[in-house]
């Protein structure tokens, strides 16, 4: 990025700053601030501030940002309090508890070639994750009074700010974290094994596997396993040993066996019982070790255990892309489509001359289409994103 571009997009990120109001998090004075500057490479970040050091006497925190002796390319906010949030050292600072925080990073998705895959359809895949983040956290753990922001450039954030989540050490959190990522969670651990059946002295007693229907894990999987019952039991019975010899070393007569377990068991089935069949198990057991594999949230770990670590401001720009860091209603994510909802009012009208240094795709407000190299005049949006993405320099006017 050179110069011109550096200063153009320091005052077109003031303008945009004058023209917003950003509400600060809970707590505000009690957290660690810090900003990176449109300075050369862009990297520096200033920390360790408090909030009168970066607000001093603004009336609104944009106006802060706004000022001339900040305009920061991004901007930073610490998950936990502290007694001196400015002070130079992690150790000085005296902390009180920390906000639970989720990462989703587009890029870093299972599945995901960033190589391959455009930027809208990572990030489609992220809010897909976060659906399923935001399932966990409700009903795994009852977070049901979180914040949902998206982060301006490949993906979101989730934020509990609940009491009884401040004081939990790193240890807790990385817990939290291994159970919402379904990493260490295995198939065979979420059956239960009872005996059942046999008389006491005269021959041992059957057993019976369980995947209990209720809570967690084995209630989300059941789920899955009853929804998939219903379907195949509910195809002809072509289709349906058809769709059953899909599963590993399962055969004509396993699939038929399956099939008519399936079928005149599903009560028992729904009340938990996976050994109505020895094939039925099978099944069930690949099945739900395949949906363990892609059932989690590939969340960034490092992210949810640090207890002092900063996260981006919700209602700043993100300096990589020119989008919004944009809070989200709950009721919003369904139709929230980022490389639109995201783009600031104060880029949307203008046009600007760019020159652009990396031809290639470009997908915001709605269009996609192919930018080729050299100088040209573009929607003020679209120029910001490609100077901020650095695949493009501004042109004099």
């Amino acid at each position: 990025m050179n110069e011109r571009t550096r200063e153009y997009l320091r005052g077109r990120f003031g303008d945009h700053y004058r023209r917003v109001s950003i509400e600060p998090p809970p707590r505000a004075n009690e957290r660690e601030w810090g900003y990176i500057p449109f300075s050369e490479g862009g990297t520096r970040m200033v920390r360790h501030r408090a909030w009168i050091d970066l607000v001093g006497g603004a009336d609104d925190l944009a106006d802060a940002l706004a000022d001339d002796s900040v305009r920061p390319r991004h901007v930073y906010y610490s998950a936990g309090s502290y007694d001196d949030p400015g002070a130079n050292s992690m150790g000085q600072k005296g902390w009180r508890g920390s906000d639970l925080v989720f990462d989703l990073d587009a890029d870093h998705l299972p599945g995901v070639d960033p190589e391959e895959a455009t930027y809208a359809e990572m990030l489609a895949t992220c809010k897909d994750a976060l659906l399923r983040l935001l399932d966990i956290l409700e009903s795994d753990f009852g977070f049901t009074d979180t914040d949902v922001v998206f982060s301006g450039g490949r993906g979101y954030h989730v934020h509990v700010r609940r009491e009884d989540v401040q004081a939990l050490d790193r240890s807790a959190r990385g817990e939290i974290a291994a159970y919402v990522r379904g990493a260490e969670v295995e198939f065979e651990d979420l059956i239960r094994t009872e005996a059942v059946g046999g008389e006491a002295g005269r021959k041992s007693p059957a057993e019976k596997r369980t995947l209990p229907p209720d809570g967690g894990w084995s209630g989300r999987l059941h789920a899955e396993l009853l929804e998939f019952v219903d379907e195949v039991a509910g195809l002809d019975d072509e289709a349906a040993i058809e769709r059953l010899r899909e599963f590993e070393n399962v055969g004509a007569k396993k699939a038929e066996g399956a099939l008519r377990a399936m079928r005149n068991n599903r009560d028992a089935i729904a009340d938990g019982n996976v050994d109505v069949h020895p094939a039925f198990f099978s099944v069930a057991r690949t099945l739900l070790e395949d949906e363990l594999a892609s059932a989690g949230a590939p969340i960034d770990e490092p992210v949810t255990t640090d207890i002092n670590r900063l996260i981006r401001l919700p209602g700043s720009l993100h300096g990589g892309s020119g989008l919004e860091v944009k809070p989200l209603d709950r009721a919003e994510l369904a139709d929230f489509d980022p490389l639109d909802d995201a783009v600031p009012e104060t880029f949307r009208d203008n046009e600007i001359r760019i020159t652009v240094t990396e031809a290639g795709p470009v997908e915001l407000l709605g269009e996609a289409f192919t930018m080729q190299e050299g100088e040209q005049r573009v929607t003020e949006a679209r120029g910001v994103f490609l100077m901020a993405r650095g695949r493009a320099e501004k042109a004099p006017e």
